[in-house]
């Protein structure tokens, strides 16, 4: 056969629709993997391949579309990553022939990379080498990217999938609007960047049906000069009695092919609830229309990354920041969020806390159970009574684009310190249904604050000025893998972390070569106390909270006092006597206490201070 490029430039070519809706609509059930239908139901797989060749499609993909180690690891399937694209790519092989051309179908890993993710960029490379050498090997003739909402993560497997064959590589991303793709980068950056990286056709598939992906299409062949692709799904998935319908015709599917052909697009095909008819019509259409002849596009100004803000020194963030860079000892008193939606009280206490000593009170975001104020809510009231907060901002309930609009509120409102934390799972109480959402850990979390900070949003877009957070990461001395836990530290210090917060000390024995090792980074350290009152409220924090351990000696200790309150006060006491000259300030818990406990020592700890001029200033 014709070379594929060759064949693009002399006329437009039809790729298939969708292969996972063809699998579906044959019996397979949605909960498994469909690409392992390549080694285990090889005749439907071929079935599916044979009606788009029969239809017309000059291009048919392989059933590999997840065929990647880390989706397939969540079937128990990482150690047929080769075999199933392998055998995906001569099934293909086998029925197109010489008919039509076969593309490799790779798509998204299923994980965030970095800088929001724990999957680092090289792990990500070599995740798509892997996947595509073996596409190769079976015998494909090219690769198709698709469905990709992130421009780092399609470059890294433009970069693995060249590493790994010289063969064409389509690349292809979601849009949602008509001027970017999903993750927000403007579609010049997009073209440029995938071009640059080695991409021969860029163009975009799946998440909009044909109507709005024109007008995304449109623009791009204003501003890019190259070889362009478009995939859209048949219109936009409606829910009739709980299943997903993708309703829009062929006919209507192929009345749109023929507008993307008059728009310059040199390959037509279909994503998500397009079948062999949509396919025929299609192709049908577009062997109708003559190839529009595209105007010259000029690349001398092509978009350059906007270049980032200088981060403000610390001392110009908040009094805590102050504080720490002066070298004073910072006392935070923490203030949850109280049940119902009366929160006086919790700002006076707040208040006193402050008047005792504290410089900002710490607002924790533990996981719901019932109905709470946000913590971001809290700490916006607070602020607004000039009460300096630090934030205790968990990945655990938002995704991506919510932490980030969450994070220019918070600027917003004027919180400045920020203490980024994973989160622990929710709770279900009174609500069984509850789930969490994990799409981005805590580094994922300080890399974008780090970003607005200097003036750019995650697509690495101007914001329009710059955030001024006051930047802090959890440290669990006690965790159970600790290399795994000193190295997201190196990450996270790595992701703009200013200072370092841990949870409780409860044996300070067992805590202190980690807090050498600690003191070591260079680093301000805010430990944390918990404002004892009993043996059983010391047992329930070492049992039941994340990163506190109690010794054996203070247990028995409290469990033999006759005066339980008495000793337990003793024993916090000798705590922030031993923490005192070793950390840089205390945040004072008390968590399955009382408040008045916790006054007590941060009056003890703290000496107090007068709002600053500057806390005024930044509101």
């Amino acid at each position: 056969m014709q070379r594929f490029l060759d064949a693009l430039d002399e006329r437009v070519l039809v790729c298939d629709g969708a292969t996972g809706t063809e699998l579906y609509v044959r019996g397979v059930f949605l909960n498994r993997s469909f690409d392992e239908l390549n080694l285990t139901q090889p005749d439907l797989v071929g079935d599916v391949h044979r009606a788009y060749v029969r239809a017309g499609a000059d291009v048919i993909e392989t059933n590999t579309f997840g065929a990647n180690r880390m989706k397939l690891t969540t079937f128990g399937l990482a150690d047929q990553v080769a075999a199933i694209n392998r055998e995906g790519a001569r099934l293909a092989r086998r029925v197109a022939r010489d008919r039509a051309w076969v593309a490799g179908s790779i798509g998204p890993l299923g994980v965030r990379i970095e800088p929001w993710g724990r999957t680092s960029v090289a792990e990500a490379e070599a995740a798509f080498r892997e996947q595509a050498e073996a596409l190769a090997e079976g015998g494909v003739d090219l690769f198709i990217l698709e469905t990709f909402g992130s421009l780092a993560e399609i470059l890294a497997a433009v970069r693995g999938v060249r590493a790994a064959a010289d063969l064409p590589i389509v690349a292809q991303m979601t849009a949602t609007e008509p001027t970017a793709v999903a993750d927000g980068t403007p579609i010049e950056r997009v073209t440029a960047e995938l071009a640059a990286a080695g991409a021969d056709v860029i163009g975009l598939n799946c998440s909009v049906g044909p109507a709005a992906m024109l007008e995304t299409i449109e623009h791009m062949t204003r501003v890019f000069p190259g070889r362009l692709a478009a995939q859209p799904n048949a219109g936009r998935p409606r829910d009739v009695d709980g299943r997903n319908l993708y309703l829009s015709s062929p006919e209507y599917m192929a009345s749109y092919a023929r507008r993307f052909v008059a728009a310059g697009v040199r390959l037509v095909g279909g994503c998500c609830g397009t079948t062999p008819e949509h396919t025929r019509q299609m192709a049908q259409a577009v062997r109708e229309s003559a190839p529009a002849v595209r105007v010259s596009v000029s690349t001398a100004d092509r978009p350059t990354r906007p270049e980032p803000q200088p981060v403000i020194d610390r001392r110009e963030t908040s009094d805590l920041g102050r504080a720490l860079a002066n070298g004073a000892f910072a006392v935070v008193a923490e203030i949850p969020t109280p049940r119902g939606i009366d929160l006086e009280a919790t700002v006076a206490q707040a208040r006193r806390f402050c008047d005792l000593g504290a410089v900002a009170v710490n607002v924790p975001d533990y996981p719901r159970t019932g109905a709470r104020a946000t913590a971001l809510a809290l700490a916006a009231m607070l602020e607004r009574h000039d009460i300096e907060t630090l934030l205790h901002f968990t990945c655990r309930d938002r995704t991506l684009a919510a932490m980030q609009s969450e994070l220019v509120s918070a600027h917003v409102m004027g919180v400045r310190n920020l203490l980024a934390t994973t989160g622990s799972p929710a709770r279900t109480g009174n609500y069984p249904a509850s789930t969490s959402t994990f799409e981005v850990d805590a580094i994922g979390l300080l890399n974008m604050a780090s970003r607005l900070n200097q003036g750019l949003d995650v697509a690495g877009e101007p914001l329009g000025g710059a955030t001024q957070f006051h930047l802090a990461a959890t440290f669990n001395a006690f965790a159970a893998d600790a290399d795994a836990e000193w190295r997201r530290l190196d990450r996270k210090m790595a992701a703009g972390a200013e200072f370092i917060v841990t949870p409780p000390v409860l044996d300070p024995e067992a805590f202190e070569p980690a807090l050498t090792r600690l003191r070591g980074l260079g680093l301000p350290i805010l430990a944390g106390v918990a404002a004892l009152e009993s043996a059983r409220h010391a047992e329930l924090l070492s049992s039941e909270v994340v990163g506190v351990r109690a010794s054996a000696a203070i247990l028995d200790r409290l469990r033999r006092a006759d005066d339980q309150a008495a000793a337990a006060a003793d024993v916090t006491s000798e705590i922030v006597s031993w923490l005192r000259g070793r950390v840089d300030g205390l945040v004072i818990t008390w968590l399955y206490g009382s408040a008045a406990t916790a006054e007590r020592w941060v009056a003890e700890a703290g000496t107090p201070q007068r709002h600053s001029a500057l806390h005024g200033a930044i509101q």
